[in-house]
């Protein structure tokens, strides 16, 4: 699960428009599927909700090999492309990354372990 947690500043709008251009930027790689979590949908109307919940996508990577390197990459590039102070947290297997605004050397190595962890690399 791939959760995005709004920067507390920002505006819940904006917010929520980068949580879903971060969703498009990964429904448009070879993953087998990206949707919401359960629960997570903002009721309609609302004009915010809650950033955690909000925030949590469900990413299937299928069998396709190098697929969560690229996932991984891609979080790394959407937060780097921000302006606000969004927290992403990915997990696998219970195997939690949390990402905010290291430096892009931190950030790095912080990915590269994580990913090692994961795919035998």
């Amino acid at each position: 699960m791939l959760v995005v947690v709004a920067d507390p500043e920002a505006d819940p709008e904006t917010a929520a428009r980068q949580a879903r251009q971060l969703r498009a930027e990964i429904a448009e790689l070879d993953v087998e599927s990206v949707r919401h979590a359960p629960g997570t949908a903002a009721p309609d109307g609302a004009k915010g909700a809650d950033p955690v919940t909000a925030g949590a996508i469900l990413v299937a990577l299928g069998a396709s090999g190098g697929m969560f390197t690229v996932l991984v990459e891609t979080v790394r590039d959407w937060l780097g492309r921000q302006s606000a102070r969004h927290r992403v947290s990915v997990t696998i297997d219970g195997d939690t990354i949390e990402l905010e605004h290291p430096s892009a050397d931190e950030r790095r190595d912080l990915i590269d372990t994580f990913v090692r962890r994961h795919t035998g690399g």
